[in-house]
């Protein structure tokens, strides 16, 4: 009785974090992105030439335990929302080249840096919508503008990523040129504004 009443208490992101099955709907996207990339390393599939999955790889798979080592525990229920939000953009660009998808559909590269940029950016809000122990808590303004800010920050350090990738060859190169650089900033930029919006006001801070 206690704990229900504790759960119906809950409010914004952590009444998602509550919900049942949260954890193993979070755990099901790592396992996911897990097999499609057992799949994308073992099987030759001749549209992933170019696409350097083996780079990807262990980039992409950070993804599933950025927020288990950042949370370690500290407070309850398990911010499962934050742990999909940021697995999902590195699934779906894995299903992606996969699907073959990219090279039939001229514009999923950038639909799909867009989309991916808002549920990064959604994932850091619901992080730090859940995370404890800051008294200082910034206006949905200031909030907004941080959660934009760090899609930014974030696209620049990928695409500088890339550059490396495709200047050394390493994890089979990449193919890239100028005009998809500059159109992926900007998309990813344009998604991080968006996401940072939507999440400051569908995450609102869970009050203490």
């Amino acid at each position: 009785m206690t704990r229900a009443t504790g759960c119906s208490r809950l409010s914004g992101v952590a009444a998602l974090d509550a919900r049942p099955h949260a954890v193993a709907v979070a755990m099901a996207f790592k396992v996911a992105l897990a097999l499609c990339f057992v799949v994308a390393i073992a099987v030759p599939l001749d549209h992933l030439e170019g696409k350097g999955m083996a780079f990807r790889f262990p980039l992409f798979m950070l993804s599933a335990v950025v927020v288990p080592l950042a949370w370690r525990g500290r407070f309850r229920p398990y911010p499962a929302t934050a742990d999909v939000l940021i697995v999902a953009p590195f699934l779906i660009d894995t299903l992606g080249n996969l699907a073959y998808v990219y090279d039939t559909f001229d514009a999923t590269d950038d639909v799909l840096h867009t989309l991916n940029w808002i549920l990064l950016v959604g994932a850091f809000h619901a992080w730090r919508y859940r995370r404890g122990g800051s008294a200082a808590r910034p206006s949905r303004r200031d909030a907004w503008l941080l959660g934009a800010g760090l899609g930014a920050l974030a696209i620049v350090g990928w695409e500088a990523a890339e550059w490396i990738v495709a200047e050394t060859g390493a994890g089979g190169g990449l193919d890239l040129t100028y005009d998809d650089t500059v159109a992926d900033l900007v998309l990813s930029t344009g998604g991080g504004v968006i996401g940072s919006a939507l999440a400051v006001t569908l995450f609102p801070q869970q009050p203490r």
